[in-house]
C-alpha cells in the first residue's frame, strides 16, 4: 500500500469515527424549489393533487470546484378520489454525497396518504414513507497514480485495517400531515403542514465499534396563493391570471436549523421567485435564492414545467461561496386515475358541483 493511500484511508477512517461521536454541519439536502419536491419534505403531499405527476430535480454546488456536492431526486405520485379515503401513492429515488464528497447516499422509498374532507372549504391529509437508505464509501477513490512517488512507487503494506464494510443498508421511515383550505370565493387557498423524517434515527456508522445515528428531522411549512382574478370554474388555472404565492418552510435536525421564506409569482405560465435561506448551527450561512421557469400546456390535461434556481450566499464561510444551481422538470397528467367510480360520487364529480372545492384538488403553483 502506498504511503499516500495509507494517509488517505486513515483520514477517511477518522472522519467516519467522528461521525459517530459528533454532529457536523451536514444533514439532508435543503432543496430550494419546495413545490417541485413536496414529498421529500412531507409525505402527506403524496397524491394531494388529482392525477399523476413525475418530477426530477438536480442540485449542484460549485460545479467548477472540488469536491462537488451534488444531488438529485426523482419522484412520482398519483392521486385518485374514486377510492374512498385515498390520498394517493408515490415513489421517490434520490442520490447525493456528503463528507468531503467521498460518501454517496442513495435512498429509495414509497409513500402513501389518506385524505379526509372536513367541509367544502377544508381538507386534511396524512402520509407515511418507508425507504431503504444506502451509504457507500469507495476506498479505491482515495489514491490515484498521479499521487504516487515517481522515485519510490509503492511502499510495503501497512497494518492499517480498512473498516468492516464500505456499504451500509438501513431502513428509514417518515410521517407527516397537512391541511389545505380555500375561501368562499376561491381567490385564496393555502396549505399548512408538519412532518418528521428519520423517525427511528437509523445508525449510519460504517464501524461496528461506534454508532452514528441519523438525527431525526422535523419540518414545518405554510404557504398561501392569492389569485388576482378569482377562479371561474372546475380546474380553473387560467394562464392569464396573476398568482402570488408567499410561503415559509422551517427545518430542525439535531443542532442545525434551516429556514426559507419568500414569494413566487406566476402569470401566462411564467414563474419567478425570490427567497431568503438561512442555515444555523455550528456554522451560519445566509443566502438569497432566485428562481424562474415556464409551464407549457401540451394539451388540456397534460403539461410540463421547467424551473431553474440559483442560491447566492451573502454571509458565511468563504469555502461555501460557490453558489448552488438547481434544475427541475415536472410532467403533470391531471386526468389520469387508477380506479373507476364504484357507484358513490367521486371527488371529481363533487368538485364539478362545487367550483371552489376544486381548488383544493388542483391548486398547483
Amino acid at each position: 500500500m502506498s504511503l499516500t493511500r495509507f494517509y488517505k484511508i486513515l483520514t477517511i477512517w477518522i472522519m467516519v469515527m467522528v461521525m459517530g461521536i459528533a454532529d457536523s454541519f451536514g444533514g439532508d439536502p435543503f432543496y430550494t424549489q419546495f413545490s417541485n419536491v413536496p414529498m421529500y419534505y412531507n409525505p402527506a403531499f403524496t397524491g394531494v393533487y388529482t392525477g399523476a405527476r413525475i418530477r426530477y430535480t438536480s442540485r449542484s454546488q460549485g460545479p467548477a470546484s472540488s469536491p462537488n456536492f451534488n444531488g438529485y431526486l426523482i419522484s412520482a405520485d398519483i392521486g385518485d378520489r374514486n377510492l374512498p379515503g385515498s390520498g394517493g401513492f408515490g415513489i421517490m429515488f434520490s442520490n447525493d454525497n456528503d463528507g468531503v464528497g467521498f460518501i454517496k447516499n442513495t435512498n429509495l422509498g414509497i409513500s402513501f396518504s389518506s385524505r379526509v374532507q372536513f367541509n367544502k372549504f377544508i381538507i386534511g391529509q396524512v402520509g407515511a414513507k418507508a425507504s431503504w437508505l444506502q451509504k457507500r464509501v469507495s476506498w479505491d477513490d482515495f489514491a490515484s497514480s498521479q499521487q504516487l512517488s515517481e522515485k519510490y512507487g509503492h511502499l510495503y503494506d501497512s497494518g492499517f485495517v480498512v473498516p468492516q464494510t464500505n456499504v451500509l443498508n438501513v431502513p428509514d421511515f417518515g410521517i407527516g400531515g397537512l391541511i389545505q383550505f380555500t375561501n368562499a370565493t376561491g381567490c385564496i387557498y393555502g396549505t399548512v403542514g408538519i412532518a418528521a423524517d428519520h423517525l427511528f434515527e437509523p445508525d449510519e456508522s460504517l464501524l461496528e465499534t461506534s454508532k452514528a445515528p441519523l438525527t431525526r428531522k422535523y419540518t414545518g411549512h405554510a404557504d398561501m396563493i392569492f389569485s388576482v382574478k378569482c377562479p371561474t370554474g372546475f380546474n380553473a388555472r387560467e394562464d392569464d391570471v396573476l398568482k402570488i404565492n408567499p410561503g415559509i418552510i422551517f427545518q430542525n435536525q439535531g443542532n442545525r436549523n434551516a429556514i426559507m421564506t419568500g414569494v413566487n409569482l406566476t402569470n401566462y405560465g411564467i414563474y419567478f421567485g425570490v427567497w431568503y435561506k438561512g442555515l444555523f448551527g455550528p456554522v451560519n450561512i445566509n443566502a438569497i435564492a432566485l428562481s424562474g421557469g415556464y409551464r407549457y400546456v401540451i394539451k388540456d390535461d397534460i403539461s410540463i414545467k421547467c424551473t431553474y434556481s440559483y442560491d447566492m450566499q451573502v454571509s458565511g464561510p468563504d469555502h461555501a461561496k460557490r453558489g448552488i444551481h438547481e434544475i427541475s422538470i415536472a410532467l403533470e397528467f391531471n386526468s389520469l386515475h387508477l380506479f373507476k367510480n364504484s357507484g358513490n360520487q367521486s371527488y371529481r364529480q363533487l368538485s364539478k358541483k362545487n367550483k371552489y372545492n376544486s381548488q383544493l384538488a388542483y391548486s398547483d403553483f
